[in-house]
């Protein structure tokens, strides 16, 4: 992409000084009141604006809905602020790389459902006719990641809204700034376009008491948490509906039948995509023996580094790895090259991600850890490579990749590991809609089972009956 990054930068100062500066305006919690732009001081004046606005949204007809919608998509789509949530996103989090998030952001915007996600079941007979329709769940509190966080925001504010809702974000608080900026921009779009004020409110303070205080008002009708284990636990916890999109530890398998110099490709790409950082990347390979040396002769030639000394395979695990065995925030979503440079080992911008051949133990292989290490683990034979993805991914259902020809392998291990996401002979991220068919989310739902999210999971299903009419069989 052809950018001017100095006249972004600016671009983005300007945008987040027009936020602080609105952010300091006294704002009573009226939907009315419209100078916050949705960011509030205080987490019941976020979730008090959004009851009214979800009052104000459920009058509004699909037709309005669909145009609230389109405001959204348009907002982001818009180049400027594209490149200004994209460039804020990497610097404020220091996670991931800016052609990526333009991506992603894009990628929100573009493909996740509408209104037309709600579809209506219809049944009729002797008694009459009966419809069964997606309706609003009332005011959502969404709690979003340092990750993922305009993608998120993007893609749950134009699938709540369009069920007829209305969303309170509780952001990471490293994410504070391209939050506010973003639902500045949403918000200020939906005004144009004449919507309900507040449809999509934060707090001016992230934290954890905040985000307390949103999952346990009762003015808070469902829970949307996309982040890690412990905040899916706990909206899951509070005793309402809860949506959570918990963690993954995506493996992938590459048998003899596989394309081996496509696979390794697709891997590098997968695996390098914002730094390793989605949920869906992959993190770990098993390959069949047979072909394991040729993968990992072609993954060098797409971008990977390869460590051969087992003390240097440690000393980076070591490096990369708090006291608790998870990975330390400060390389979290960090590139090859920063990794590596850390170890004293100098790469050019080339190198996208660090491989290594371990055993199926290791703790690289059994721990997420979302950056671009991609540890690769030799499988006798294809039975063996799928038995042990299946430990690695722990039981998350998250997402797998297999590259195979052979459809009664593919399908052994498509039903074994049981991913919401099963991607064949493609980068993992062919699963979100990125060369791949099917719709957008970042908000994956396997503890609750949801999957992939979209408008109707943040629905009710209500069922209208008329009897004894309008049955003309």
């Amino acid at each position: 992409m052809d950018i001017d990054v100095n006249v972004i930068e600016q671009m983005v100062k300007k945008a987040i000084a027009q936020v602080s500066n609105e952010g300091n305006i006294t704002c009573a919690p009226s939907a009315q009141q419209r100078g916050n732009y949705g960011v509030f001081d205080t987490m019941d004046g976020a979730i008090e604006a959004s009851v009214i606005a979800q009052r104000q949204l459920l009058r509004s007809s699909m037709e309005e809905r669909k145009i609230y919608v389109d405001a959204i998509r348009q907002a982001v789509l818009n180049r400027e602020n594209l490149e200004m949530i994209s460039l804020l996103s990497v610097e404020e989090t220091q996670i991931g790389k800016y052609e990526h998030k333009i991506i992603k952001n894009r990628l929100a915007a573009q493909k996740t459902p509408g209104i037309e996600d709600l579809i209506t079941e219809a049944q009729s007979g002797d008694n009459g006719l009966t419809l069964i329709e997606y309706c609003a769940f009332g005011v959502i509190g969404a709690i979003t990641p340092t990750t993922n966080p305009t993608e998120t925001i993007i893609c749950n504010s134009i699938s709540m809204i369009a069920g007829g809702n209305t969303v309170v974000f509780s952001p990471h608080p490293r994410a504070t700034k391209v939050s506010h900026l973003l639902v500045t921009i949403l918000n200020k779009a939906l005004e144009e376009v004449g919507a309900p004020a507040n449809m999509i409110t934060t707090v001016k303070e992230p934290s954890i008491e905040n985000t307390n205080a949103m999952c346990e008002h009762p003015k808070i009708r469902m829970l949307v948490a996309t982040g890690g284990p412990s905040i899916v636990r706990k909206v899951m916890s509070t005793g309402k509906k809860a949506i959570g999109a918990g963690a993954g530890n995506p493996p992938v398998v590459v048998d003899e039948t596989a394309d081996i110099e496509k696979a390794a490709k697709d891997i590098i790409d997968g695996c390098s995509f914002d730094n390793n950082v989605p949920c869906i990347a992959e993190k770990e390979v098993f390959a069949v023996d047979q072909i394991c040396d040729y993968l990992i002769h072609c993954m060098k030639l797409n971008g990977a580094y390869e460590m051969k000394d087992p003390a240097m395979i440690e000393k980076l695990d070591a490096l990369v790895t708090n006291e608790k065995g998870a990975p330390k925030v400060e390389f979290v979503g960090k590139s090859a090259k920063h990794i590596l440079g850390k170890l004293g080992i100098t790469v050019g911008d080339e190198v996208r991600v660090i491989i290594m051949e371990v055993n199926k133990n290791h703790h690289l292989v059994t721990e997420e850890m979302m950056m671009p290490i991609l540890p690769v683990v030799r499988c006798h034979d294809v039975d063996e490579a799928i038995e042990e993805a299946y430990v690695a991914e722990n039981g998350n259902r998250h997402t797998a990749m297999m590259h195979s020809k052979n459809v009664d392998k593919l399908t052994k291990m498509a039903k074994l590991l049981e991913t919401t996401i099963f991607v064949k002979n493609a980068p993992s991220y062919a699963g979100i809609g990125v060369g791949g068919e099917g719709h957008t989310t970042f908000t994956i739902a396997g503890p609750t089972g949801e999957g992939l999210t979209s408008a109707r999971s943040f629905c009710r299903k209500r069922k209208c009956v008329m009897s004894d009419g309008l049955h003309i069989r």
